[in-house]
């Protein structure tokens, strides 16, 4: 076989891997960045997950503000949802994105940007099924997996024939659905159930856990749901679907909750039980790449795996599956191989934000994981509705938490319900990452009105 040499090859180009290629080509390096398809440059991010559910949030949001405008002295009618519009608002906004991610790598790469499907076939060697068909061999002194997940489908007798949909296919729906189940009440899942109940769907979501979004604190996800409860979603909880029919127009939820067996039915599933790595196809056994049960890639702390030579970055990594995160594994990298530092991820910080309305944005430790690693605490909460600027906004839903050591003063975690947390959050993130006690925040002056101003409130309760 006619192998092609390379000093680098990245497999996949999502925030890491399309970042890193052109630095990597500006560092002098012979590389060859791979993608499966051209609908995929720049990512998962940009074509299926972060821009195009944030660009239809903000089109449920546009329609729930209009239904709220008698109480801002504004009348209105009651707004008509054309869905085929908002999902090509999305598709525009996706396109133009992809555009420039895609001239972006033309630009840095050339003939060395390969549209195709990569696997292992021996440590440093990948075979690469091009768009058009043909095989390559690729070989390079080092290799960057960044291949991302995919849906996670769970093993329920009947789901496959049903129809369902994923957090991907249901933002091509343009009818909408008359009752939208959700199977899932994580991140995924709760987003999707509110944009769609506020498109005008009736929405039930069954979760597997006692409360919803288990890994905050039970308070915070209890004012989650009320929320949502109040905007007409229902909820199933600590449940089991055993079994998912499909009956002419109908899907029907076989569920096992609170020691008896009840059925579902509606028009349209959601499947929204977290992603699954893309790793099943790499044949990671050629390279010696060890993967988890899971099929995620363990790295150390340099993001290099248990192979010299190769390094996983993003969501098969198995850390946090954050655009974010994997722009920050770029960066890791790029110092260590190209600036000639030492980074890593050790006491990295990486906050996140549920954009449902108002926004639950989060960073470091909840108060539960806090006392399990037996920290001395103490806890702040601040109802939304005292900060100044909620009250102008009449955004006054919400709760702020914030979780401080009490030996140093220094902030171990914040959780921030509330119109705007995710631009807030980060100036919480700030005062963590330097290291400086909560009463920075307490006592700075913050500019009045805004919403970070309850900062000031939320710490002033310690």
């Amino acid at each position: 076989m006619d192998t092609e040499y390379y000093d680098d090859i990245v497999i996949g180009g999502g925030k890491a891997g399309k970042t890193l290629a052109p630095a990597l080509v500006t560092d002098g390096r012979k590389t060859a960045l791979v993608e499966r398809s051209l609908t995929m440059i720049g990512g998962t991010c940009i074509n299926v997950a972060c821009i195009p559910t944030k660009t239809m949030v903000a089109s449920a949001e546009v329609a729930n503000t209009v239904r709220r405008s008698a109480a801002y002295g504004v009348k209105n009618a009651a707004p008509i949802i054309d869905l085929a519009a908002v999902i090509q608002r999305k598709r525009s906004v996706v396109q133009s994105m992809r555009e420039m991610n895609l001239h972006t790598l033309e630009s840095a790469l050339g003939h060395e940007l390969i549209i195709g499907t990569a696997r292992f076939v021996s440590p440093k060697t990948i075979e690469v099924i091009t768009a058009e068909g043909k095989t390559r061999f690729l070989t390079a002194e080092r290799l960057f997996i960044n291949t991302g997940t995919r849906p996670f489908i769970p093993s329920i007798p009947g789901l496959k024939k049903t129809g369902f949909l994923t957090n991907e296919s249901i933002m091509e729906l343009e009818q909408l659905p008359k009752h939208l189940i959700v199977l899932g009440s994580g991140y995924i899942g709760v987003e999707f159930a509110q944009m769609f109940r506020r498109f005008g769907s009736r929405v039930t979501v069954i979760g597997q856990s006692e409360q919803i979004l288990s890994q905050q604190d039970c308070d915070i996800a209890m004012a989650v749901q009320t929320l949502l409860e109040r905007d007409g979603i229902e909820f199933i909880l600590n449940a089991k679907v055993f079994e998912v029919d499909r009956i002419g127009n109908e899907t029907i939820l076989h569920i096992q909750v609170a020691g008896r067996e009840i059925s579902l039915l509606g028009s349209q599933l959601l499947v929204a039980v977290g992603r699954a790595p893309t790793t099943d196809t790499l044949n990671l056994a050629a390279a010696g790449v060890i993967a988890d049960a899971r099929g995620f890639i363990p790295v150390n702390d340099r993001l290099e795996t248990n192979m010299p030579g190769i390094w996983a970055l993003g969501d098969i990594n198995g850390g946090p599956q954050y655009t974010h995160k994997s722009l920050d594994d770029f960066r890791i990298v790029k110092n260590n191989l190209i600036d000639g530092g030492d980074r890593s991820t050790r006491d990295r910080l990486i906050p996140s934000c549920l954009f449902i309305d108002p926004e639950l944005a989060h960073v470091g430790l909840t108060e539960t994981e806090a006392v399990q690693q037996g920290y001395a605490i103490r806890v702040a909460k601040l109802d939304a509705s005292v900060v100044p600027r909620a009250k102008t906004l009449s955004q006054t839903d919400g709760l702020l938490k914030a979780i401080v050591d009490t030996q140093t003063g220094r902030i171990l975690g914040c959780s921030l319900l509330c119109y705007a947390a995710g631009e807030m959050i980060s100036t919480v993130q700030m005062v963590m990452q330097a290291k400086m006690p909560y009463t920075v925040l307490r006592d700075g002056v913050l500019t009045h009105p805004t919403m970070t101003e309850g900062l000031n409130m939320l710490f002033a309760k310690l």
